[in-house]
């Protein structure tokens, strides 16, 4: 009988937004606008590292990888979620939810990974400059996102596997804006305990460790800083090292509010809300943030633009 039921589920219903009316048609715009800023933002950022050579170095090495990531990342989730804020019939295949599940969970694994790279870009650059581009070099620099990304999409295709084995007989609607873990895994008709207890420790390999190796980097980064006799070398180092600690806090931040804890205390409108942040605001945050505070970026941008409005005019 639990076959038969589970044989009959071909596609989701995902409530999401739909509690809220008329408030969808709002919402819509503002996700919208939002998320043609965050594709024009990753875009010029991408751009201008790809344009100017003076960004041709590791640390824009990396985030150039970080762009072109997230914004795969926004590519899973936020069109589809546009689409179901205008429909009134919000469905999502079974095969397209196993897609969404697959590329979320392996980009967002990747990006923690890559963040974690870059914090130890950083570590490299400040506490041994002299060996620097030998310690992170080119060959370097693509075995770590190589590396990244194996890990990511590996972790992501064990999460698919353990969600996705679970019989779905009780329900097919699922109490989200788009197919994340712990709304669907509660949609099965079995003991799930087991394969929580696994992809809470999978959380944990992606989300705590790569933190604290980032904590311990910054243990060593602070301590190397301070040692710097100048006020004016220290406020150099530390304004190096402020944007990624932004995107550090921000993203695992929501993240570990959302996956470091059991599945019983998931919580639907608390959760969409964060999840708002992390699937719509934080892709945005990342380009800006690099941009606004990084002087290096800033002075890119200035010197692409000149280069393209000059061209213009012969």
């Amino acid at each position: 009988m639990k076959r038969q039921n589970q044989s009959m589920i071909t596609e989701f219903i995902l409530i999401g937004f739909s509690n809220l009316g008329d408030l969808q048609f709002l919402l819509f715009f503002i996700f919208l606008l939002v998320y043609l800023t965050t594709l024009m933002a990753n875009a010029t950022i991408t751009t201008v590292i790809r344009l100017d050579r003076t960004l041709h170095t590791p640390m824009y090495f990396f985030l150039f990888v970080l762009s072109c990531s997230e914004t795969c990342y926004t590519l899973v989730i936020v069109p589809k979620m546009l689409a179901n804020l205008l429909s009134t019939a919000p469905t999502i295949s079974l095969s397209g939810c196993v897609a969404q599940l697959y590329f979320f969970v392996g980009l967002a694994c990747t990006n923690c990974f890559l963040i974690a790279v870059m914090g130890y870009d950083r570590y490299v650059a400040i506490c041994n400059p002299l060996n620097y581009t030998l310690i992170v070099s080119r060959a370097t620099c693509t075995q770590l996102v190589l590396a990244s990304s194996f890990c990511g999409f590996l972790i992501s295709v064990v999460v698919n596997v353990l969600v996705f084995s679970v019989p779905f007989c009780a329900s097919n609607r699922i109490n989200h804006f788009f197919c994340d873990i712990s709304p669907v895994i509660k949609l099965g008709c079995t003991d799930t305990n087991l394969k929580e207890m696994v992809i809470f420790f999978l959380s944990i390999l992606v989300l705590l460790v790569p933190l604290v190796l980032i904590f311990i980097s910054y243990v060593f980064i602070v301590s190397t800083i301070l040692k710097i006799s100048s006020v004016e070398g220290q406020c150099k180092a530390f304004a190096t090292c402020a944007s990624h600690l932004t995107v550090v806090i921000v993203h695992y931040g929501c993240a570990s509010f959302i996956y470091l804890r059991p599945t019983s205390l998931y919580s639907s409108d608390k959760d969409r809300l964060v999840a708002v942040t992390y699937t719509v605001i934080t892709p945005l945050l990342n380009p800006l943030v690099y941009t606004l505070r990084n002087k290096e970026v800033k002075t890119a941008l200035k010197k692409v633009l000149s280069r393209y409005l000059l061209s213009k005019t012969v």
